[in-house]
């Protein structure tokens, strides 16, 4: 049987002056998305507090990588105003890489 979904990481490098700097050097993004329409169902992150992990994991529910990061992107920017938001929208960006990579391969 086969599965419906994928798993697709993106990472970018945090800011110094950061609390999950101290854990981590990368902040990490994954996704568990719908293979289909490449809808993210589940999202994840790095950053230091669970607060902050569910937040940005709600954000990134529902849009499709499909057509790119943009609009997800101008959302996160929108409702995110943490010192993380560039390592966010890198790891968004480099997420999205990987899943045209994954894309290419098949």
């Amino acid at each position: 049987m086969h599965s419906q979904t994928m798993f697709i990481a993106g990472h970018a490098r945090l800011p110094a002056g950061m609390a999950a700097k101290n854990v981590y050097d990368m902040l990490t993004i994954t996704v568990e998305i719908d293979k289909r329409y490449a809808v993210i169902l589940e999202a994840s992150c790095t950053l230091a507090t669970e607060h902050g992990r569910d937040f940005v994991g709600r954000l990134l529910r529902g849009y499709s990588l499909l057509h790119g990061v943009d609009e997800v992107v101008q959302h996160v920017k929108e409702n995110y105003c943490g010192k993380a938001i560039h390592a966010i929208v890198a790891a968004l960006s480099d997420l999205h890489f990987q899943y045209q990579q994954l894309k290419l391969e098949r």
